[in-house]
């Protein structure tokens, strides 16, 4: 069965697996300390992101192996489905967290669903069917661009009224990103961003003086320490104190109750200070490398729908490392964005090595295609 499918790309796989193995090791060293200090037990987080590891590789290995065109069929029902997940956060069954309404809880059990993460998934599988089922509408203005951006201001409009504007951002630059691959001319996708780029800032604005102050407040995060800007004070000092070889795994001193939250989006501070400025160059040159094969494999498909898939689902992993990374060095404001198959986090690992999956069933087709060419190439030289 594998040779029918042709191989899968071994460098994205292997890449994957250990930024998955990393990110268990991560969430271990960065959370026993509170896990501890809250009777949890030292395994808590440990116990449960290895959980989530193995479910998400199984998921990943099952998806590799499904055909990808099968969510050309699926994706009006996935769009409807995630439409109706983020509608469900605004009735009773939307569980309120830290201020914030983003999950839905699971019956009879303690797990939680995040329908903004799946709204990532289902814009990329949606665009994508969209634009190959209507590809003649690409230069259309009124469908080829204003029904799409309508429709990426509804996610918007749901995922910000949360509020998740950090996710509400990610989710309308990829439905952008996949209109521009699609062929919408550059202009018009440059214009929806600077008119949505005014309009999130007079948004953000009317909310109210405080919200504004924390979203532009990261400009200056030690105007307020112990305030606001506590967690991105505490993961800069986490970042300096690091230095080129960091101090060991297992030996932060932030974690210790000073950066709240440290396994979650604050990850990439413990790893800058556990293994140093190398640690943090390497696990970019990872993201990079993930990065490079996703969009290798997009570019190098001849299906228009799988072309798509993939330049969507690389556009997203670069624009959640981008994010993450840019917190917590205080080059963007704070966003709840989690580091891809690092960052503690059920449904995010579950959505990616998903998503992983399809990119190397996408990449078995490719590979059986070109070998198939090659294999013509050579039948022909040699009747020539």
């Amino acid at each position: 069965m594998i040779k029918k499918l042709g191989k899968i790309d071994a460098l994205l796989l292997i890449i994957v697996l250990i930024l998955v193995i990393f990110g268990v090791v991560m969430v271990f060293s960065a959370s026993y300390y509170s896990t501890i200090n809250a009777d949890e037990g030292p395994f808590y987080y440990f116990q449960r992101a290895l959980q989530w590891a193995i479910v998400g590789i199984v998921v990943m290995i099952i998806a590799s192996f499904v055909p990808y065109h099968i969510y050309y069929k699926l994706a009006p029902f996935i769009i409807g489905l995630s439409l109706v997940f983020l509608l469900l956060l605004f009735t009773p069954l939307g569980i309120e967290i830290n201020g914030a309404t983003r999950w839905l809880g699971v019956p009879n059990t303690d797990y939680t669903f995040m329908p903004g993460e799946f709204a990532k998934v289902a814009v990329i599988f949606g665009g994508a069917w969209y634009y190959t089922k209507y590809v003649n509408r690409t230069k259309n203005f009124l469908y080829g661009f204003l029904v799409v951006i309508a429709a990426a201001l509804i996610y918007f409009y749901l995922i910000y009224k949360q509020p998740n504007l950090s996710t509400a951002i990610i989710v309308v630059i990829t439905a952008l990103a996949i209109m521009f691959f699609a062929g919408v001319q550059f202009y018009k996708i440059i214009g929806a961003a600077v008119v949505g780029g005014l309009g999130a800032y007079f948004m953000i604005q009317s909310s109210g003086g405080e919200h504004m102050s924390r979203i532009t407040g990261f400009l200056d995060p030690f105007s307020d320490p112990q305030g606001a800007f506590f967690q991105t004070v505490q993961g800069l000092l986490a970042l300096g104190t690091g230095g080129l070889t960091g101090s060991g795994l297992g030996n932060s001193v932030q974690k210790a109750l000073w950066l709240p939250y440290a396994q979650n989006d604050f990850i990439f501070a413990i790893i800058g200070e556990e293994t140093g400025f190398i640690g943090c160059i390497l696990i970019l040159i990872a993201y990079l490398i993930l990065i490079w094969r996703c969009m290798l494999i997009a570019m190098r498909s001849k299906d228009r729908f799988a072309m798509l898939l993939g330049a969507g689902i690389s556009v997203l992993f670069a624009f959640q490392v981008i994010f993450n990374i840019g917190v917590v060095t205080a080059m963007l404001p704070p966003t709840g964005i989690i580091l891809p198959f690092v960052s503690y986090g059920g449904n995010a690992v579950i959505l990616f090595t998903f998503l992983i999956g399809v990119m190397l069933n996408i990449s078995r087709g490719d590979r059986k295609e070109l070998a198939m060419l090659k294999r013509r190439k050579h039948e022909k030289e040699r009747a020539a």
